[in-house]
């Protein structure tokens, strides 16, 4: 027997808590290049295998002294040394500093032993090929990175959970380590339903239409650190439903099951979830226009989301919910969308008991004023948010927005 529609519609963020309640994320590790590991999470800790950097070296050029032989220099008085020759990059240097001597070095160079300081080579003066006069003392360290003082050998330098940035892995590749043990992302399986559904690229008969909802869907996951798993397209037929949901769900840590507008699909829907395994659908209908008729499930610790068949409403739902358990699988804070403000263009309405989500397209009025304009669409016209800047959510129970009303609009 067909299954009702709906049942009491919940607002998403209390679904959402309802499902993350049960669910217990468990991510897997892999190890991959350190250089290919932007945005990845670390699995472990990490402690430097070396101190760096490995030995003292010049933050300018100049010339490598002891810095007593300095003290009392100024450009009325300046003190006299011996220069004993030039110090090769990339080389261990072969002379030392005596008393009374400089050696010439570079940025980067490594101090020869007997120099404690580097004299800015334009603060010295040469007086003919073997002698200069030092026109501003030094102190001891100055200009000089000492060795380890950028991280101590042992040292802690990124802590597991860690998302690594550009600077992260420029700093493990310093200290040598050019593998690393991450987090793998979720796999976000995405299957459709519909006997009206062909891949992109085929040609369409009457009454056909393209998957699109894999592609946008698959796009939405990879845009928020997860790997998609396009399932393929399921028959408006329970067995080949069930088949092709089962092995996907298999083969991902979330699964995504986007049904066609048939009214047996809708129907099929939460069965299929149910089969899946225990607790099976934990709430369907959310208090969200568009997406009201969405599934959340809970089967064998993993979600499983029956997503409306409409191409807006798949993913603006999808989007309040696959960016936070992409998140939670990976123990990160979910990080928020971009938001500006701007004078609303025209009224707009929306219904009691309910969130409405609704595409604007951002301009500047003639007075340089940030403007928001509606529009307005069905929820199978993808061209709504092609066209769109951002979404306005119109929260429960605000009855919408007067035009003129400064509002905030979330950007995609």
């Amino acid at each position: 027997m067909p299954s009702p529609e709906f049942f009491q519609v919940m607002p998403v963020n209390d679904a959402l808590a309802l499902l993350e309640a049960r669910w217990q994320p468990q991510p897997g590790t892999e190890t991959i290049a350190t250089a290919d590991a932007l945005d990845r999470i670390l699995a472990a800790d990490l402690h430097s295998p070396e101190e760096a950097p490995a030995f003292r070296k010049s933050t300018v050029d100049g010339y490598a002294v002891r810095a007593a032989d300095t003290f009392g220099a100024n450009q009325a008085l300046p003190a006299f040394l011996q220069v004993r020759g030039e110090l090769n990059m990339g080389e261990a240097p072969q002379l030392t500093v005596g008393l009374g001597e400089a050696l010439l070095i570079h940025t980067g160079g490594m101090l020869p032993e007997g120099a404690d300081a580097v004299v800015m080579v334009e603060q010295a003066q040469a007086v003919d090929a073997d002698e200069i006069e030092i026109l501003r003392a030094v102190a001891p360290g100055e200009n000089v990175i000492q060795a380890g003082e950028d991280v101590a050998a042992g040292a802690l330098m990124l802590a597991r959970g860690k998302r690594l940035r550009p600077q992260d892995i420029g700093g493990l590749l310093a200290v040598g380590i050019s593998k690393v043990d991450v987090l793998r992302p979720p796999r976000v399986g995405i299957l459709s339903c519909g006997d009206e559904l062909l891949p992109p690229e085929a040609d369409l008969a009457p009454g056909q239409i393209r998957d699109i909802n894999a592609y946008t869907l698959s796009a939405l996951a990879g845009q928020h650190g997860a790997r998609a798993l396009r399932l393929g397209i399921a028959g408006d037929d329970l067995s080949d439903y069930q088949r092709r949901a089962k092995a996907g769900f298999e083969a991902c840590d979330i699964l995504l099951l986007s049904a066609g507008s048939s009214v047996s699909a809708r129907d099929y829907t939460r069965d299929v979830i149910n089969r899946l395994g225990a607790p099976g659908v934990l709430q369907h209908g959310l208090a969200t226009k568009p997406g009201k008729p969405t599934i959340l499930a809970l089967c064998e610790d993993k979600p499983v989301i029956g997503l409306p068949g409409n191409p807006v409403s798949a993913l603006l739902v999808a989007r309040q919910l696959l960016p936070p358990l992409i998140a939670r699988f990976l123990g990160q804070p979910l990080e928020p969308p971009g938001k500006v403000r701007a004078r609303l263009t025209a009224r707009v309405a929306s219904a009691a008991g309910r969130e409405d989500w609704l595409p604007v397209r951002l301009a500047e009025s003639a007075e340089g004023e940030r403007l928001a304009q509606p529009i307005l669409g069905k929820s199978n016209l993808i061209f709504t948010l092609v066209g769109a800047d951002g979404l306005l959510r119109l929260p429960l129970n605000t009855g919408g927005y007067d035009a003129g009303s400064i509002v905030t609009i979330q950007l995609f």
